[in-house]
C-alpha cells in the first residue's frame, strides 16, 4: 500500500492506522537502512531495514518492505516481510501481504486472510487472535476465496 492509500482509510477508527495522524520518518522503497530506530515518533518503511526498533509510536511496514531484526513498538502494522521478533505494547496487525518469521508478543493480534506467520504468538490470557478478511481493499465483485 502507498502512503496515501494507507491514510485514506482513516475514517473508521478501528485499526491502528485509523488513529495515526502523521509519520515522522518514511523510508522509501529504493532505500536501505542499517541501525536502530529509537524515539517517540511514528515511522513508515517501504524499503529494507537491518537492525532493531525500539519506539514509543507506530511502526508501519508497507507492502514490499523487508525488516531483518527485532521490533519493539506501541503498535506494529505489517504488510511486508519481517525476519525477527515483534513486541507491541498495544497491537500487532498483519495485512494480507505480510510474511513474519518470528515470535509475536502483544495484547492484541489481528491477522488478515492471506498473511503468513511462522513462529509463536504470546498474548495476555484474556485476549484473542482476530482473523479477518480485508474488506477495505477487496473488490466487491470478486467472490471471497478460501485458502
Amino acid at each position: 500500500m502507498k502512503l496515501d492509500e494507507i491514510l485514506k482509510i482513516g475514517n473508521k477508527n478501528r485499526r491502528t492506522l485509523d488513529r495515526v495522524e502523521d509519520f515522522a520518518t518514511m523510508l522509501g522503497p529504493q532505500s536501505r537502512y542499517q541501525g536502530v530506530f529509537q524515539g517517540h515518533d511514528n515511522h513508515i518503511v517501504y524499503g529494507e531495514v537491518q537492525g532493531e526498533c525500539d519506539i514509543e509510536g507506530v511502526l508501519v511496514l508497507g507492502e514490499g518492505s523487508r525488516w531483518t531484526g527485532n521490533i519493539r513498538a506501541v503498535s506494529v502494522v505489517v504488510a511486508g516481510t519481517v525476519d525477527g521478533d515483534i513486541h507491541a505494547t498495544s497491537k500487532v496487525e498483519l495485512a494480507r501481504t505480510a510474511i513474519v518469521r518470528g515470535k509475536i508478543t502483544s495484547p492484541v493480534v489481528a491477522i488478515a486472510r492471506g498473511a503468513s506467520h511462522d513462529g509463536s504468538i504470546r498474548m495476555a490470557k484474556q485476549t484473542q487472535i482476530t482473523r479477518y478478511h480485508e474488506r477495505r481493499e477487496a473488490n466487491e465483485s470478486e467472490p471471497l476465496k478460501e485458502k
